[in-house]
C-alpha cells in the first residue's frame, strides 16, 4: 500500500540512499528539519531510519528535508577492541538474549533485511566522529553514511570500531579524507562531546527525533507516525 501524507497528528508519548533537497522560495515545499540522536550499534535506530526513509520517499514531492544526525553512546565504556555480539547480549540480558535476538531478526525481515549477530560490537566513538565529519561535507553524505554503517554492522557482521570498515563506508558515500581524519583521535572529539551534551543529555534512550524543533518522537516509529509528524510540523 502506498503511503500518503496524513492529515492529522497526535503527539506520541515520549517516555539505501537519500538526497536531501534544500528549500527555496520557488520550490513550493515546506522545510522539515529533523534532528536525530542515535547510536550506531542500536538496532532500533537503524529500523527507525529505514522507516523514516520510507516516509520521506512518500512525501518528498511535498516537503524539503534537512536531516542532521547527532551522537548518543549507549555504552561509553565499551572496549575499543570489541567483544563478540552474542557474548555481550548474553551478559547483558541473560537467557532473554535468545528471544531478543529472534525478535530483532523478525523486525529486520519486516524491512527486507537479514539481522546478523556475528562479529564484534564495542565502542562507537570513532563512528560518531566520522558521522560528524561527513556532515561537514554535506547532510546527504552524513545520512547516507549512517545507512552504510548500519548495513555493514547489522547485516554483514562488520565491526563498528574497525577503522577499515569505517573508511570503506565513508568512501562509498563520497566522504573525502576519512582515513586521515580518523587517524588523529582528537579530530572531531570536541564536537562530538558538545553535540552529546546539547542533544543527548536530556534523553534516556535512542532513537530520538526532534522535528522542526518542536515535535519529539522516540523509538523505531513506523512510517505513518513520521508522516503525521511532518504534517503537524508543516502546518505550524
Amino acid at each position: 500500500m502506498r503511503l500518503n501524507c496524513l492529515q492529522s497528528f497526535q503527539i506520541p508519548r515520549i517516555s539505501r540512499s537519500i538526497r536531501m533537497a534544500s528549500v527555496s522560495s520557488s520550490s513550493g515545499k515546506k522545510l522539515i528539519q529533523i534532528d536525530i540522536s542515535s547510536d550506531t550499534v542500536c538496532p532500533w535506530c537503524y529500523v527507525g531510519k529505514k522507516n523514516l526513509d520510507k516516509a520521506i520517499a512518500s512525501c518528498n514531492d511535498k516537503y524539503a528535508f534537512e536531516i542532521r544526525w547527532h551522537p548518543f553512546m549507549l555504552n561509553p565504556s565499551a572496549p575499543k577492541e570489541g567483544a563478540p555480539k552474542k557474548e555481550v547480549l548474553l551478559n547483558k540480558f541473560g537467557p532473554r538474549a535468545v528471544q531478543i535476538e529472534a525478535r530483532m531478526a523478525e523486525i529486520f525481515r519486516g524491512i527486507g533485511m537479514d539481522y546478523d549477530t556475528d562479529g564484534l560490537t564495542g565502542n562507537t566513538l570513532d563512528s560518531h566522529r566520522l558521522i560528524y565529519f561527513a556532515g561537514k561535507q554535506g547532510l546527504d553524505k552524513q545520512h547516507n553514511l549512517v545507512e552504510e554503517l548500519g548495513v555493514g554492522y547489522f547485516t554483514q557482521g562488520k565491526y563498528i570500531g574497525d577503522r577499515g570498515f569505517l573508511v570503506e563506508a565513508a568512501n562509498k558515500v563520497g566522504v573525502e579524507g576519512a582515513a586521515e581524519f580518523l587517524e588523529n583521535p582528537n579530530n572531531g572529539l570536541k564536537e562530538v562531546n558538545e553535540e552529546m551534551k546539547k542533544y543527548s543529555s536530556n534523553i534516556s534512550g535512542v532513537p530520538h527525533y526532534v522535528i522542526n524543533g518542536k515535535y519529539q518522537l522516540s523509538g523505531g516509529q513506523p512510517p505513518e507516525t513520521f508522516l503525521r509528524a511532518f504534517q503537524a510540523a508543516a502546518s505550524n
